[in-house]
């Protein structure tokens, strides 16, 4: 099977909802002139990131009676959409979210589970954490949705892989701090590593969507990328710029994939279930 993905690359206004609403939707229609499948939006985008005691002014509900969430609903007719927004729940808790759309309703909702505390980020004070990695499937394939700070775990990516998932999606706003020596940040060398690491060892398609722009004196690096299953680049955007990246995924990839490199195959699944088992009951005892 064929599709083609487009990656919406671009520096949302913090606390705009409205404005990046419709910056969003302009995307989608550019995509759809340009016939693809799937777009995807990075975290956040209908916000921006450092929003602290904004989040509740800015945030929405998933469901069709959300007068914004309905436009991104009615939006995914004809084309299917990542979108990033902060989740209120109906008893007002607040999440960061990535919600997958299409023919409008939604496929899956995932809440970011990792929430970092370190260096540039604060996102445990603002938000609660999600519970789950599910993968999902979609009309294009079976997926799952991670949230910046969650690839940084390799428990989320191997979760989702042997849940299914043969899309990897991480949706993210990553801001650039440190220089390594290849000049770029420190962390967008990380990412970049553990992603082709991901995609080579898992041998699934690894997606990821980045913001650029500038919010409190922070710089995000995008850098958003396309990997196949085999670790290969398919597509990048440049760093530190606004960028509209169009590419056709070939899901037969991953069976050329897997035949030369059947890690899938060979995962002792029982045995790792048994040890993290072993591992938490020990946690407990000592």
């Amino acid at each position: 099977m064929k599709f083609t993905l487009a990656l919406a690359q671009f520096a949302p206004r913090l606390g705009d909802v409205d404005a990046n609403l419709e910056t969003m939707l302009d995307f989608i229609a550019r995509a759809r002139n340009a016939h693809a499948d799937l777009v995807i939006f990075p975290e956040l985008a209908l916000t921006g990131y450092y929003l602290k005691d904004l989040a509740p002014e800015v945030a929405v509900r998933p469901l069709p009676g959300d007068a914004r969430f309905a436009r991104l609903l009615a939006a995914s007719r004809d084309l299917d959409l990542i979108v990033s927004f902060v989740a209120e729940d109906p008893r007002y808790r607040y999440s960061i979210a990535a919600a997958y759309l299409s023919t409008e309703r939604v496929v899956h909702l995932h809440r970011k589970v990792y929430l970092p505390t370190y260096r540039l980020f604060d996102d445990a004070r603002y938000f609660a954490p999600g519970d789950s990695f599910r993968a999902f499937d979609t009309r294009l394939g079976r997926m799952g949705l991670l949230i910046c700070e969650d690839a940084w775990h390799l428990s989320s990516p191997y979760v989702l892989w042997q849940d299914g998932a043969d899309f990897l999606i991480d949706v993210s706003a990553s801001p650039g701090y440190g220089l390594s020596t290849r000049d770029e940040t420190v962390n967008a060398e990380t990412v970049k590593t553990f992603l082709r690491t991901y995609a080579s060892l898992l041998t699934t398609f690894v997606i990821f969507a980045n913001r650029v722009g500038m919010e409190d004196g922070i710089a995000f690096w995008g850098g958003s990328c396309v990997l196949g299953p085999d670790g290969g680049t398919l597509a990048s955007a440049p760093q530190f710029q606004d960028a509209w990246v169009v590419v056709e995924i070939d899901s037969d990839a991953l069976r050329r994939a897997r035949l030369g490199l059947p890690t899938l195959r060979d995962e002792q699944r029982e045995l790792v279930r048994h040890e993290l088992g072993r591992v938490a009951k020990f946690a407990l005892d000592r």
